[in-house]
């Protein structure tokens, strides 16, 4: 093979954080115009483990002023779980994010 047609070795990029096996996996809800206060803190404290109606609340306020709000983070399973849950109940997701 000569020098021109040898394709250069390509470098591994990392973020340096280690194994991205332990990342964390994001479900971030997106603010929209059709879903209220009320039923987003219903879904989410339907679905969610540890996240009662106030809370619920707390997270509908965030997703209404900046647009978006992470609500669960955790193991990929569990987080493709709860994001089609909270799909299933009307509201306006974004894709699962790794941390």
């Amino acid at each position: 093979m000569s020098p021109a047609t040898k394709t250069p070795p390509r470098e591994r990029i990392t973020d340096g954080t280690g194994s991205d096996q332990d990342a964390p996996w994001h479900v971030i809800v997106l603010n929209d115009s059709h879903n209220t206060f009320e039923g987003v803190a219903f879904a989410l404290s339907s679905v969610l483990p540890g996240v009662g109606y106030d809370r619920g609340m707390t997270y509908a306020n965030q997703i209404h002023s900046s647009g978006r709000a992470i609500v669960w983070s955790g193991h990929q399973e569990r987080a493709e779980h709860y994001w089609e849950q909270l799909k299933g109940h009307g509201l306006t997701m974004a894709p699962l994010e790794r941390q």
